[in-house]
């Protein structure tokens, strides 16, 4: 039977080019395995999450298609091939095309310390409004972005987006406790926050003996 639910569109870029502001810290070899391991446990975590239905991965990388269609995800080429907010948009159409009527939101696939649990309370607070958005533990980007059944998603990720998700009318969700779900990763200084949070099983394998590096 289909679950009930969110449906929750990762992108992700081709591994080789994913992640470069770790190369500092990681390396050219390690960083697309953590680029990898992210998703991996970013999207396992979200399909173990209650609300969410399913899970659309939007990327290019055979590898990384392959490695995530593992867990169980839906994986679709990134055909705009027009940067991170057009991958997005067909993220949610490829949902749409199937159910119409789907919640859809738009989540990070750097997020490798992400609970099932705190999601759940984050999209359960993202219920009550058409468009919402949680930003990052900086809180300068966006870790998530929500809408209803249908209310177009309309991303604008990257940079500062909780200014421009605002700007767009969404509402921000102001939830405690939700670190796990704020916590992106881009630098040495923020893969050390999230070895502090706790990760997921695939990110500690590659980052065992990581001293916080940055």
């Amino acid at each position: 039977m289909p679950r009930p639910g969110w449906s929750l569109v990762v992108p992700l870029k081709p591994l080789a080019a994913a992640k470069s502001r770790l190369a500092p810290v990681a390396g050219d070899a390690l960083r697309p395995r953590l680029a990898l391991a992210f998703a991996q446990d970013t999207v396992a975590a979200a399909l173990a999450c209650p609300a969410v239905r399913d899970v659309v991965v939007v990327t290019d990388d055979r590898t990384a298609g392959a490695a995530l269609a593992a867990l169980g995800a839906r994986v679709v080429p990134d055909s705009p091939g027009a940067g991170l907010n057009a991958a997005l948009a067909h993220g949610a159409q490829a949902v749409r095309a199937l159910r119409p009527g789907a919640a859809v939101a738009a989540l990070n696939a750097d997020l490798p310390a992400l609970r099932p649990g705190e999601l759940t309370r984050t999209l359960a607070a993202a219920s009550a409004f058409d468009r919402s958005f949680l930003a990052d533990a900086s809180g300068i980007g966006t870790t998530l972005l929500c809408a209803r059944p249908s209310v177009e998603l309309r991303p604008a990720f990257g940079g500062p987006s909780r200014r421009r998700h605002s700007a767009s009318g969404a509402v921000e969700i102001t939830l405690a406790g939700v670190d796990s779900v704020r916590r992106d990763v881009d630098t040495g200084r923020d893969l050390a926050a999230a070895l502090e949070l706790g990760v997921g099983p695939r990110t500690a394998l590659h980052t065992a003996g990581y001293a916080g590096r940055s």
